[in-house]
Parts: C-alpha cells; sequence; structure tokens
C-alpha cells in the first residue's frame, strides 16, 4: 500500500454527456464512449469524463449568474488552424479575448469555458 495520489481525469457537467464527449473526441481527434448519462472522451493526451446533470445550467463568461466554475486548457501549435477545426466541430468564440496573443477563449456546445493556446502550460510569475 501507498499514499500516492494520480490525478487520473476530470469530469464535467453536462446536458448530454455523449453528445459533449463527441465534440471534444471530434476536436481533439480521441475516441468518445459511453451514453447521454455518462460518457468519456480518451484522447491521445488525456481523458475527459462527462456526467448528466438535468438541471444543467451552462456557465456564464467572464461574469454572469451562472459563474464558471472551470474551464479546460489545450495546448495548440497554430492558433488560426485549430480555431478553424473547433468552430467546425460546434465551438462558439468568446468575444472578450483577455490574452489574445497566444490563447482563444471559447464555449463549447453545452457552453463551458475553454481555451486553445500556445502556451505549453499556465504561466505563473
Amino acid at each position: 500500500m501507498s499514499d500516492r495520489i494520480k490525478f487520473s481525469g476530470v469530469t464535467v457537467n453536462a446536458p448530454d454527456a455523449l453528445a459533449l464527449a463527441n465534440f471534444y473526441a471530434e476536436i481533439t481527434r480521441g475516441v468518445a464512449k459511453g451514453n447521454e448519462h455518462w460518457a468519456i472522451t480518451t484522447g491521445p493526451d488525456g481523458d475527459i469524463g462527462f456526467q448528466q446533470v438535468a438541471d444543467f445550467r451552462p456557465p456564464q463568461w467572464p461574469d454572469g449568474e451562472v459563474p464558471m466554475e472551470m474551464h479546460l486548457e489545450f495546448y495548440v501549435d497554430d492558433l488560426e488552424a485549430t480555431e478553424t477545426r473547433v468552430l467546425a466541430a460546434g465551438a462558439t468564440r468568446f468575444t472578450y479575448q483577455p490574452n489574445s496573443d497566444h490563447c482563444f477563449v471559447y464555449a463549447d456546445p453545452a457552453g463551458h469555458p475553454f481555451c486553445l493556446s500556445t502556451w505549453d502550460s499556465p504561466q505563473v510569475d
């Protein structure tokens, strides 16, 4: 036995778990499995789980009645090329872009904010 803790993934609330898993599978070139209640996207760099929430309300970003509690970050080489892919898959680009020199912020089809960034990991001063 060990007291080691290993991070294994994140689960995101959704109105339809499989629909959202399919979106993320498309943009990450991964595979979605499951049903509308519970699904997972297995991608080349990790997994994202999705669970159905009956009273799901999408977060509002950057401010709103339903606050953003988390967002996903994806490293990309080319912001313009990947933007074309995520928009074609059903994402929406937010008007407010606080870090457009290296990062674009989008909403997935369920309204969750996510970022495409040319920074491989968050920068801390």
